[in-house]
């Protein structure tokens, strides 16, 4: 994302040093911050960032709370820029279902079961700010 200060780079399995130190070297000459990880299902930021906006989903789901509410909590709460509800509607909650499934089919682990409601709502097409709905 253009507007996003990191790279998180993959090192694959066969990635030399050499490749990896030209890799970093691009970020940081395009004016980025950049972190590593090895090639593991939704990296860093996939495997801890969908979890809590599919946990946030499925408080919604429970009517523990009103998607404001949530929002408002975690962005005070917790002092983040945006609330993990507001945040799905930018990435886009098709994406966010296709990344939770792909994390629950590749590890195996029910704590990556999309939430019901994230998944009706794509169904119904409600995909978040992309489409206006």
């Amino acid at each position: 994302v253009p507007v996003m200060p990191l790279v998180e780079v993959i090192r694959g399995l066969l990635t030399d040093d050499a490749t990896l130190g030209r890799t970093l070297a691009l970020c940081s000459a395009m004016g980025k911050q950049h972190a590593t990880s090895e090639d593991r299902p939704g990296f860093v930021a996939n495997r801890i960032l969908m979890p809590y906006i599919n946990e946030a989903v499925f408080v919604l789901q429970e009517g523990i709370a009103t998607a404001e509410d949530i929002d408002k909590t975690m962005k005070l709460g917790t002092n983040v820029p945006m609330g993990p509800l507001t945040l799905a509607d930018f990435i886009g909650l098709d994406t966010c279902l296709s990344i939770m499934r792909v994390l629950h089919a590749d590890l195996g682990d029910s704590k990556y079961r999309p939430a019901p409601l994230l998944v009706n709502f794509v169904e119904a097409g409600l995909l978040g700010k992309k489409t206006k709905r």
